[in-house]
C-alpha cells in the first residue's frame, strides 16, 4: 500500500483524527491521590490515575508517578513499579499486575459484537531490569472473553516501544463478530488491559486467541515478582482503532486531567458550612461530572459532618449541631 493511500485509510478510520487514543492518562501525567511510592492493594487505585493495581501473591510491589521517560518523545512522566517483597513461586491462583479499565460507551467505535468487529492497536513504551517475555491482555467486562499477546524487553534498564494488533477474529474464532461479543452502551466497564507481571498456571491459555475463559498469560510470562530488585516502568500508552501504530496522541495537562476527574477527583479546598437552624449545612460542587455518584471522603473533618452525594454534580455536608468546623479535601470516586 502507498503512503499516500495509507494516510487515507488512517483519515477514514479515525486513527489520524483528534481523540483517536482510546486510554485515558496513557502520559501518566495526572496522579491526583499520590506521586510517591504507595503499596499495591489488589485491584485499587493508588497514584497514577486510571491505572489500577492488581496483586495477590505472597510478595508486595509499589507504584509511584516518576520522571524516568524515553528521551525525545515528548513525555516527561511514567508510571514506575517496584518490588518489594519477592515472590519466587507463583501458585497456581496467584497474580500481578497493573490494568487500565475503559468505560462502554467510550468504546462503540469498536463494533464489537458485529460483523463488522475493528482490529485495535494498542503501543506503548516499558522498561525493566528484567529482560524476558512478558504479555499484554485485552478482556471484554460484560463476556469476560480474553485474549493476550507477548512482548519481549529485550535490553535490561532501556526503554523500548511495543505495539501490539488485536484482530477481532485471533484465533479463528467470532467470540467478538458474533452478538454475544457487543460491549454494553453505558457508562460502565467495556474493556480491561492488563500488563501483565506474574500469572500462576490456573490463567495460562493460548497465545493470540480470544477465549470465553479468564486466560491472561502462558508458561513464557516472567515471574517479575521474584527479586527486590525488580523495576517496570511505563508510559506513551496507547490504544486505537485499525492494524497502525500511528505516532502517540500528546494532549494538554488540562484535558487529560478534565478526562481523569470524571472518574476520581480531589477537590482541593474547604467547605465552610452555614448555620440551619441549630444545624450546620454547607454546599460542594465537582469540577467535573462523574462518571457516576461517587463514594466520599475527606481529607480532614474534625467537625464529624456527614458526607452526603446529591447527584454526579456534588452534593452537602451536613451536622444536626452547628459546629462551624470546615471539611477539607473532599475526595469523590466514581472509578470503574
Amino acid at each position: 500500500m502507498s503512503k499516500a493511500a495509507q494516510l487515507a485509510a488512517l483519515i477514514g478510520s479515525g486513527q489520524a483524527q483528534g481523540n483517536k487514543n482510546m486510554v485515558i492518562n496513557g502520559e501518566m501525567a495526572v496522579s491526583q491521590r499520590a506521586t510517591a511510592a504507595t503499596a499495591a492493594v489488589n485491584a485499587a487505585y493508588a497514584t497514577v490515575d486510571r491505572f489500577k493495581f492488581y496483586q495477590s501473591n505472597d510478595g508486595a510491589y509499589t507504584s509511584e508517578q516518576s520522571t524516568d521517560v524515553p528521551s525525545g518523545e515528548g513525555f516527561n512522566k511514567s508510571l514506575k513499579l517496584a518490588v518489594t517483597t519477592a515472590d519466587t513461586s507463583i501458585a497456581a491462583a496467584q497474580y500481578a499486575f497493573v490494568a487500565t479499565v475503559l468505560e462502554g460507551q467510550n468504546l462503540q467505535r469498536l463494533k464489537y459484537g458485529t460483523s463488522n468487529a475493528e482490529h485495535i492497536t494498542v503501543s506503548f513504551w516499558v522498561k525493566s531490569n528484567k529482560t524476558g517475555t512478558y504479555s499484554l491482555t485485552a478482556t471484554t467486562v460484560t463476556t469476560t472473553y480474553s485474549h493476550f499477546q507477548n512482548y519481549t524487553i529485550n535490553s535490561a534498564n532501556t526503554w523500548e516501544k511495543k505495539t501490539i494488533t488485536i484482530s477481532p477474529t485471533a484465533g479463528s474464532t467470532t467470540l467478538i463478530t458474533s452478538s454475544g461479543g457487543a460491549i454494553t452502551n453505558d457508562n460502565t466497564a467495556g474493556l480491561q488491559l492488563f500488563w501483565n507481571l506474574a500469572y500462576g498456571t490456573n490463567y495460562h491459555g493460548t497465545e493470540n486467541s480470544w477465549t470465553a475463559s479468564t486466560y491472561y498469560s502462558d508458561s513464557n510470562q516472567v515471574n517479575w515478582m521474584d527479586s527486590t530488585s525488580n523495576n517496570f516502568y511505563l508510559t506513551g500508552v496507547q490504544m486505537e482503532v485499525g492494524e497502525v501504530a500511528t505516532a502517540f496522541e500528546h494532549e494538554d495537562f488540562g484535558t487529560t486531567s478534565r478526562k481523569c476527574k470524571r472518574y476520581y477527583e480531589l477537590l482541593d479546598m474547604s467547605v465552610y458550612p452555614s448555620a440551619y437552624s441549630t444545624a450546620g449545612l454547607g454546599n460542594y460542587f465537582w469540577t467535573e461530572r462523574k462518571r457516576a455518584n461517587p463514594t466520599i471522603s475527606a481529607d480532614t473533618n474534625s467537625g464529624s459532618y456527614n458526607l452526603n452525594v446529591t447527584n454526579t454534580n456534588g452534593g452537602y455536608i451536613y451536622n444536626s449541631t452547628f459546629n462551624g468546623s470546615s471539611v477539607n479535601g473532599l475526595r469523590g470516586d466514581s472509578e470503574l
